[in-house]
C-alpha cells in the first residue's frame, strides 16, 4: 500500500485504521521487520522515485515533485535534502544515467536480529568465498548484485550495532522489500535458532569449548542456491578460492554485465540455470566430470525438476540431488548446509582424509539433530579441525 502510494494521502494513524491495527503497533511492526517507519518508507520511496526521474527524464522539477507523490516542490527539496544532502537542481546537473543503478546511494535499512553474532567470524568465511564481480567482501562490509524480478539490484551490507544489520538496499523494485529483508538476514544465518542448539552442543567435548568461547557463531546461509549448487560441485576438484575464480568467470560468460558498479567491485549478476544452459561451458577449464555436473544441474533447475529450497524435507532434497550426474550424497549435503538445514553436515568442507572423515562423522552422530552449527564452529575456529580432533 504504502509503495502504491497510500501515505500521499492517507496519516500513518488512518492507515492503521484502515489495516485495522493501532498506529504505535503498525509502527512497531515496521522498525521490527525494517528498521524504518512507514512514513519513513514512503519518504524514502518518493525521494529515489523522484531522484530516478531526475537521472532519466527531461520533466521539470515541480512536475517531478508532483509525479513522485511530494504535496508541494518545497516539500520535495526538504526530503531531498535530508536523503542526498544536495537539492533537486544539484542532483539534476550531474545526473549519470549510466550508473542510476547507485547513484541515489541506496536505501537505507536496519534488519533486527535477535542473540549474538560474530560478524568478523561470517565475513572471514565469506570472504575467500566471493564470486569476483558478483560478490565482495572488504572493510567488514559484504556487497553483491541480485536479481529482484529478474532486474539486476545491489545489496551492502554491514554490522550497524550488535542487534542489527545495515543494508544499503539499491534496488529496480521496492515491491519484494520485505522478502529481501528476510533473505539477506538469511545470508548471514540469522533466521535460524541458536539458544536451543547452542545448549545441547555446549557439553560435548570437540564442539563445547567452542561454542563457551564464542556464542555468535552463525551457519552461514545463501542468497541463490543454484549458486551453492555449483559450488559444492567445483569445490570436490578445487580449492575455495579457485572454486571462487572459475564461479567468476562462469558469471561473466553467461550473467548479465550491469553498467556503474564499478566504484562497488561489482560487474555481473550470477547467471540462471537457463542461461548456464544456452552457454558452452568449455572455456572454464572444468575437469569432464565437473562440466558433465554443472550442466546437468542446471538443466535440472531451468526445466523445475530440481528446486533448491529449504522448505522441502532434507532427506528428499538430498536424494533429489544426489540422483544428478555428478553428484553425490556428501555434495548435496554441502548445500543443505547453505540452504540452512538444521542437520545438514558438509564433511567435504570439514575434512580432506578419509580417517578424519570417519572420526567426525562418527562423532557427529552426538550433535544431531543440530550438526550443521557444530560444523559452523568446526569450519570457522581459527585452529584446524584435525587440532581440534586430537585435542577432543
Amino acid at each position: 500500500m504504502i509503495l502504491d502510494g497510500e501515505l500521499d494521502s492517507l496519516t500513518e494513524e488512518e492507515m492503521a485504521e484502515k489495516l485495522g491495527v493501532s498506529a504505535r503497533h503498525l509502527r512497531r511492526l515496521f522498525i521490527e521487520h525494517l528498521g524504518v517507519t512507514p512514513s519513513g518508507l514512503a519518504r524514502s520511496t518518493r525521494a529515489h522515485f523522484a531522484r530516478r526521474l531526475l537521472d532519466d527524464t527531461d520533466l521539470t522539477i515541480a512536475e517531478i515533485a508532483f509525479a513522485a507523490g511530494f504535496g508541494s516542490l518545497r516539500q520535495m527539496n526538504r526530503v531531498m535534502r535530508e536523503t542526498f544532502r544536495a537539492t533537486p537542481s544539484e542532483l539534476r546537473t550531474k545526473r549519470r544515467r549510466s550508473d542510476r543503478l547507485v547513484a541515489d546511494g541506496g536505501l537505507p535499512l536496519r534488519i533486527p536480529f535477535e542473540g549474538a553474532v560474530d560478524w568478523t567470524a561470517m565475513i572471514d568465511y565469506y570472504g575467500p568465498r566471493a564470486i569476483p564481480g558478483v560478490e565482495r567482501v572488504a572493510g567488514g562490509q559484504y556487497a553483491r548484485t541480485a536479481l529482484i524480478d529478474g532486474d539486476p539490484g545491489v545489496l551492502e551490507v554491514s554490522l550497524f550495532d550488535p542487534d542489527h544489520l545495515l543494508v544499503i538496499a539499491h534496488l529496480p523494485h521496492w515491491e519484494s522489500l520485505i522478502h529481501i529483508a528476510r533473505r539477506v538476514a538469511g545470508i548471514f544465518g540469522l533466521n535460524n535458532p541458536t539458544e536451543v542448539p547452542r545448549e545441547h552442543l555446549i557439553d560435548d567435548a570437540l564442539v563445547g569449548p567452542l561454542v563457551k568461547k564464542n556464542p555468535g557463531v552463525r551457519v552461514p546461509g545463501a542468497w541463490d542456491p543454484f549458486e551453492i549448487g555449483i559450488r559444492a560441485i567445483l569445490e570436490r576438484e578445487f580449492s575455495v578460492s579457485e572454486t571462487s575464480e572459475i564461479m567468476g568467470r562462469l558469471a561473466r560468460e553467461c550473467g548479465r554485465f550491469v553498467p556503474g558498479l564499478r566504484q562497488l567491485g561489482l560487474t555481473h549478476v550470477f547467471p540462471r540455470p537457463e542461461e548456464v544452459v544456452k552457454s558452452r561451458l568449455d572455456g572454464l577449464g572444468l575437469p569432464t566430470a565437473a562440466g558433465t555436473a554443472v550442466a546437468a544441474l542446471s538443466q535440472a533447475m531451468s526445466k523445475g525438476d530440481l528446486r533448491l529450497e529449504s522448505s522441502a524435507d532434507m532427506d528428499d532434497l538430498i536424494t533429489s540431488m544426489a540422483a544428478i550426474p555428478g553428484f553425490d550424497i556428501t555434495t548435496a549435503e554441502s548445500v543443505a548446509f547453505r540452504l540452512g538445514y538444521r542437520d545438514a553436515f558438509p564433511l567435504r568442507e570439514l575434512v580432506r582424509s578419509t580417517a578424519d572423515a570417519t572420526d567426525i562423522l562418527k562423532r557427529s552422530e552426538s550433535w544431531r539433530p543440530w550438526r550443521s552449527l557444530a560444523a559452523a564452529y568446526l569450519l570457522m575456529a581459527p585452529e584446524s579441525l584435525t587440532c581440534h580432533l586430537n585435542q577432543g
